[in-house]
């Protein structure tokens, strides 16, 4: 077992994907990622390093049965987040967003998953910056920054893979 599990949540398997070239990038250091909706609890726990990603879903919701989604997904698992559980835990999150299609939502997904797992205890790590996006308003920001790398699949997919690579070279201290 690596120290890094990858783990996402998605809908369309826009995510998965985006999980599967981070996984390729980082190497022997993470296992194969993994659907959040096909792991236990345990499982998750045993990973120092956890690499987390989302969509978003509606007006800023993780996927879910709530969220419409035909399987248990993010909302479904954080349930069974408790007390200081994620304490001693580095966590990194990305999420995907249309700017677009959804300006005033962007990237929101990540502000759930987000307040979840810091509340947990999790030290999060992977603060990405909003410059080159244009949307109306996001909850995934804290200042001039997201809360974890953002990717928008419809309409910047060409920026992906330079994205991941500049992230990941600011998370290797941090997660190494």
């Amino acid at each position: 077992m690596a120290n890094i599990g990858i783990f996402f949540g998605t809908d369309t398997g826009k995510t998965r994907k985006i999980a599967k070239q981070i996984h390729q990038k980082l190497g022997g250091l993470a296992d194969t990622p993994v659907n959040i909706n096909r792991t236990d609890l345990a499982t998750f726990l045993s990973y120092p390093v956890l690499v987390l990603g989302t969509p978003t879903l509606g007006d800023g919701q993780l996927p879910g049965l709530a969220a419409g989604c035909e399987d248990a997904s993010w909302s479904e698992f954080v349930t069974q987040l408790q007390g200081d559980s994620l304490r001693g835990k580095t966590v990194a999150l990305f999420g995907l967003g249309d700017q677009v299609g959804y300006p005033d939502n962007f990237a929101s997904g990540l502000r759930p998953l987000y307040d979840t797992l810091q509340r947990c205890g999790a030290q999060m790590v992977g603060h990405w910056p909003n410059e080159g996006y244009t949307f109306g308003s996001s909850s995934a920001l804290e200042a001039d920054n997201f809360i974890g790398l953002v990717l928008d699949q419809d309409n910047q997919y060409d920026l992906t893979d330079e994205r991941i690579e500049a992230w990941l070279e600011t998370l290797k201290p941090l997660i190494l």
